[in-house]
């Protein structure tokens, strides 16, 4: 079996785990957890699978119940990375009203996606370690999962421009990636101390956007 991860626009693979009494699900979802941890601080070729399975404390051969390889584990938690944050940033943005106008659609999204990734960090700095470590194969996917979610920062960029919500003097992609290259690097810096994930990201949204609104009209 030569399974490489999950694409954003499939489902990930295991059952739910909210299900009462779903011990499989459950115990795959702490490999994948333990996995992103150990993975973060040790990298692909440093990692083994009874690294991963003493601090999800289960017997390393039950990993394999789960994850036919190390790479498969591998590229399931890259995956699991970009997807968790596209979802729930998706999931956010249909939430809001009909007619909601593109610039509160932007707060939103740089809102929901830093919060993410404080909130599953371990998964941010596995993928950041990760990345340029792993094999070809499971680089093309990350990059793959990596360009659909872009997809969604260039429309919400785009859109905000199009109705004058931003100021036009600036190159879209440049500021596409400053923002999310900005937001990664959250997982290096946050500490509780900060303050909570929600009061961070909201703090992060206004002065971002501050610099990017359009000026009022001149009278």
């Amino acid at each position: 079996m030569d399974n490489t991860g999950t694409p954003l626009d499939e489902e990930e693979k295991g059952e739910p785990t909210d299900i009462p009494g779903n011990k499989s699900a459950k115990t795959r979802e702490r490999i994948l957890d333990a996995a992103a941890f150990v993975f973060s601080r040790k990298g692909f070729s440093r990692t083994r699978l009874s690294d991963i399975a003493k601090v999800a404390e289960i017997k390393t051969g039950s990993i394999y119940y789960h994850f036919s390889s190390r790479e498969e584990l591998t590229a399931e938690v890259m995956a699991r990375g970009v997807s968790y944050t596209y979802r729930t940033v998706m999931a956010r943005l249909d939430e809001l009203p009909e007619g909601t106008d593109n610039l509160t659609r932007l707060k939103t999204a740089i809102d929901v996606h830093l919060r993410c990734l404080i909130e599953r960090s371990e998964y941010a700095r596995a993928n950041t370690k990760l990345n340029g470590q792993v094999p070809k194969h499971i680089q093309a996917l990350h990059s793959s999962n990596e360009a659909k979610y872009g997809e969604v920062w260039r429309k919400l960029l785009r859109d905000a421009a199009a109705n004058g919500q931003l100021r036009q003097d600036l190159n879209l992609s440049a500021i596409r990636m400053f923002i999310l290259g900005a937001m990664s690097w959250s997982v290096e810096w946050y500490k509780p101390e900060n303050g909570p994930a929600a009061s961070v990201a909201h703090d992060f949204t206004e002065m971002i956007l501050n610099g990017l609104i359009a000026p009022p009209p001149a009278t």
